[in-house]
């Protein structure tokens, strides 16, 4: 694969889903991804890229899920079986520690926030499209959680609106190996431009500051 580059002013990482629910002790879910999360050394990598993304200039972007209120999915059709999962779990629940974004992981002024996606794609029914569009943005790297459900599922929908689209295999984390070896050696290759490391990203990230 040709060395990646990007530039700042088109470029954005999108953090998704940063909840402590999936990050912290304690959390809801954390007890699912720790394994995984553990053996890649996701906090690090996430803290990696995030402050070498806001060194170099490039944008980035919070790609939250909906957080769960009371009523969420009992009424709907056809809930998918993550969702039947929140109605029983409360993941990410409003106005709870777990539905709060992790504490090393806030925006800043100017970061955008983008609506609460409901299912797995951070595009799907929100305004993320629309806020890349305003800003320029061709280019979007992914991290966060999970690899193998709304990290791909939003790499999907980002290739088939135009982007170029990173995946980074160790800002991320999923419930097993398997999971993980299916994002980035099976499904990945499929959709995405380039699949890097946390440690090749930040090679191919811009020098701080930089407005190329």
């Amino acid at each position: 694969m040709a060395a990646e580059t990007y530039a700042p002013r088109r470029t954005a990482v999108l953090l998704v889903d940063p909840y402590n629910d999936f990050l912290s002790e304690g959390g809801k879910v954390w007890p699912v991804v720790r394994s995984v999360a553990q053996k890649v050394g996701l906090l690090d990598n996430l803290r990696a890229v995030v402050g070498t993304a806001r060194q170099s200039g490039v944008r980035v972007v919070f790609v939250p899920h909906r957080r769960w209120e009371p009523g969420d999915y009992e009424s709907w059709t056809h809930p998918n079986p993550t969702q039947r999962n929140i109605m029983v779990r409360h993941s990410f629940a409003r106005d709870t520690w777990g539905g709060e974004f992790h504490p090393d992981f806030q925006p800043r002024a100017g970061e955008a926030v983008a609506h609460e996606h409901w299912a797995q794609s951070g595009f799907a029914n929100t305004d993320l499209n629309m806020q890349l569009r305003q800003h320029g943005i061709t280019h979007v790297i992914l991290i966060g959680l999970l690899a193998n459900t709304c990290i791909e599922s939003t790499g999907r929908f980002a290739m088939e609106l135009g982007y170029h689209v990173t995946l980074v295999r160790d800002a991320t984390a999923a419930a097993t190996p398997e999971m993980m070896h299916s994002a980035h050696e099976l499904n990945g290759p499929t959709f995405a431009h380039a699949i890097l490391t946390t440690s090749e990203l930040l090679t191919a990230l811009p020098g701080e500051g930089s407005g190329a």
